[in-house]
């Protein structure tokens, strides 16, 4: 009768070793990956934007160590040629290098500019450099709508409670189209325009540039102080400059 042979063993010591030296290694990997901090994009400095207490957006970084404030209003035609002039230099090289940050500031002088200026800082610091270009870049297209407005449009604008007037100007000048183009429901615009406290912000910093010496837009100042006879890139770029 023939003796039965043992069934051999699926692994030997030296092979069972093996395994579980690469268990060892495949486990300290995955706690070696898991302790890696995680991966933030960066954010360039020309798109970096903060708000400040009072509501103006400050664009690159607040401690830079030259900064530029621009006092802008939507309906002032100069306000869009410098910013047209002025873009490349200041965002691409002046914030983007760090040497410099760029605080745009409102100064309302009329209506329109109070709906517009609710409208860009309505999507937080996140869209604001993009709708305050979009206003300032078709400013020519909404404008042109106020020369034929009838006496009911008006009316609308200059009675009735502020927010109503801040509804009505948005309807006449197609301010909801631009909004809603740039994906903001109807009922967002609606939220911004009735927006109150951000009237009061604003009203704020029109005064608080008044008085700071500020006559026209658009106006500027460099470290606080306001620059008198500044009002186009062409006068402001060497004054730039000669401060880095």
């Amino acid at each position: 009768m023939k003796e039965a042979r043992a069934m051999p063993n699926s692994f030997d010591n030296r092979q069972l070793r093996t395994c579980l030296r690469g268990l060892a290694l495949l486990a300290s990997a995955i706690l070696m990956a898991a302790a890696k901090p995680p991966i933030h994009p960066v954010v360039h400095r020309s798109t970096m934007v903060t708000v400040t207490p009072d509501g103006a957006h400050v664009l690159g970084d607040p401690a830079a160590k030259i900064r530029l404030t621009e006092y802008i209003s939507y309906t002032c035609p100069h306000c869009v040629h410098f910013n047209q002039e002025s873009e490349a230099t200041l965002r691409m090289t002046f914030v983007a290098s760090g040497k410099g940050s760029v605080e745009i500031r409102q100064y309302i002088r009329n209506p329109i500019d109070m709906a517009a200026a609710l409208l860009v800082g309505c999507g937080g610091p996140t869209n604001f450099i993009r709708l305050h270009d979009i206003f300032l870049n078709t400013q020519t297209e909404w404008m042109a709508k106020v020369a034929n407005l009838n006496d009911a449009q008006r009316q609308r604008w200059e009675t009735g409670p502020i927010s109503g007037r801040m509804r009505a100007i948005a309807g006449d000048l197609d301010f909801y189209r631009v909004m809603e183009n740039n994906g903001f429901s109807r009922p967002a615009v609606d939220r911004c325009l009735n927006d109150e406290a951000a009237m009061k912000r604003l009203a704020a910093q029109t005064e608080a540039a008044t008085t700071a010496g500020v006559e026209g837009t658009p106006g500027f100042a460099i470290d606080g102080v306001v620059l008198t006879g500044t009002y186009d890139w062409t006068m402001l770029a060497p004054q730039l400059q000669a401060r880095e």
